[in-house]
């Protein structure tokens, strides 16, 4: 079986899940015996080695449109969704991650007559303040994406609270919907020492600390965290690890809220960048706590991380999470009051930002907790998230679009 994988981040360029998804299923599915992958990418990867895993991207010089700048990634992804397509194939099933590869798919369904399957990560109508950064765009995303959701032959959902969101959102049949999670791997993710992490950021020792790691996005609450933190107890650090805002504007919001929570506590620490792969693991692997503050989540693999390196997780009751983290096993999980005009905003900021501060505060006072935390979560990580087992999973879905 031929499986070709249309995606926007792969590595080197992964800056969000959706990207440690792709990394680690196509890794997995090409291990399989009877599985080749072709991955088609934005960016500039290639690989030397052909099948069973080969990688190619598809850079763009945006410097030559003269588009407005939010709606460069719009065109560049339209684009790519030619360029995909005028190499041809050898595949049995094209497999599509986040909208920016959707009409790429749609163009294989269509023209090669080979089944499209889609996983949905971050679904558009659950994404409002895209619009701040896209703008008309955002209607053109999510008119793509509902388009490819609806004709494709397999939708893979992350989580049982993706597909429910699939569901109310979206006419597609139940039947077509798979529930497939993400996982971890956890020889990879595993509590190391943390000291090389904490000397590169000049992060205090002699402090426990509680951890953020994310990008500065609407989606990820991060504004309602740095609120939380004066309500947080003195005696622990807070580390923010923080980069890449979606527009000027959330990220000049974030510099001013964490201007003014400065003002009230001492012991915030913001590492502005997106931080690699192996001080993320040191980072996970030094916290006393991680806290996941998101609003919207269709699965939350930061938490997964965090607890498979043996950090206890306090995060928000959306979406997935409370199918990775279990309340009062592997942590703490903290409801989301929503207003009924605007189901994506806490209905009072500052009673939420209290919730998440409490939850972070009960956990940082009892090591003995947070040590029972820690090892149930790796336990669970362990057991119930295994790549291995979501290839096999991913592998038999294409198999049965191919004899269909």
């Amino acid at each position: 079986m031929n499986a070709l994988i249309y995606t926007n981040e792969y590595p080197p360029c992964n800056y969000g899940g959706a990207g440690v998804h792709v990394e680690y299923l196509t890794r997995e599915l090409s291990k399989l015996s009877d599985v080749d992958v072709d991955v088609r990418a934005f960016g500039d990867q290639k690989t030397e080695s052909n099948y069973p895993l080969k990688v190619k991207g598809y850079p763009i010089d945006t410097a030559s449109f003269a588009a407005p700048e939010h709606l460069h990634a719009i065109f560049g992804s339209s684009q790519r969704a030619i360029s995909y397509n005028i190499d041809g194939n050898e595949a049995d099933v094209v497999h599509c991650h986040t909208w920016y590869t959707h009409l790429a798919g749609i163009m294989t369904k269509m023209n090669y007559g080979i089944p499209l399957v889609i996983t949905g990560h971050s679904l558009e109508p659950l994404r409002p303040w895209k619009r701040e950064q896209l703008q008309g765009g955002y209607d053109f995303s999510s008119w793509v994406e509902k388009s490819a959701l609806e004709m494709a032959d397999a939708v893979v959902a992350v989580s049982e609270g993706t597909k429910t969101d699939l569901l109310k959102h979206f006419n597609v049949a139940p039947e077509k919907i798979h529930v497939i999670y993400n996982g971890i791997d956890t020889e990879e993710y595993k509590a190391v020492d943390p000291t090389p992490a904490l000397t590169k950021f000049k992060l205090p020792k002699d402090k426990p600390f509680v951890l953020f790691v994310g990008r500065i996005t609407r989606q990820k609450g991060i504004i309602h965290l740095v609120e939380a933190i004066k309500y947080m107890h003195e005696g622990y650090n807070v580390v923010l690890c923080a980069g890449a805002p979606d527009t000027q504007v959330i990220g000049t919001e974030m510099k001013a809220a964490v201007a003014e929570a400065s003002k009230e506590r001492d012991g915030i620490y913001w590492i502005d960048e997106m931080v690699d792969k192996t001080d993320i693991i040191q980072l996970y692997s030094g916290a006393a706590v991680f806290c996941c503050p998101s609003i919207y989540e269709p699965f939350g693999i930061i938490n997964l991380e965090a607890m498979a390196c043996e950090t206890p997780v306090v995060g928000s009751m959306v979406g997935g999470i409370p199918e990775v983290v279990v309340h009062d096993e592997t942590g703490f999980l903290v409801p989301v009051a929503q207003q009924t005009e605007s189901p994506f905003a806490p209905l009072h900021p500052t009673a939420y930002a209290k919730d998440l501060a409490h939850q972070v505060n009960r956990l940082m006072e009892d090591p003995e907790k947070r040590e029972r935390f820690a090892k149930a979560g790796r336990k669970r990580a362990v057991e119930r998230f295994s790549w291995t087992s979501i290839a096999e999973q991913t592998r038999d879905l294409y198999a049965s679009l191919k004899k269909s």
